[in-house]
């Protein structure tokens, strides 16, 4: 099996800005929501289509990242 598809984007999500990279395996898409910086993994998802993953990655990350606290600089 090799990656085809592969796509990558970059969007802000709750005042975050997260790296969005999706890719195809076989029939299932795959999505990766990532904190630009430092670069974490917030959210993984699959899904039968680009959007499908992307929707639920966009999901996961917005819920995660809602519940995350930002200290005053």
């Amino acid at each position: 099996m090799k990656v085809e598809n592969h796509s990558e984007r970059s969007l802000e999500i709750g005042g975050w800005e997260v790296n969005l990279r999706t890719y195809q395996i076989g029939e299932t898409f795959y999505c990766k929501a990532e904190n630009i910086s430092p670069g974490a993994t917030i959210a993984r998802s699959t899904g039968a289509n680009r959007d499908e993953a992307e929707k639920r990655a966009i999901a996961k990350a917005t819920e995660r990242l809602a519940a995350t606290r930002r200290l005053p600089i």
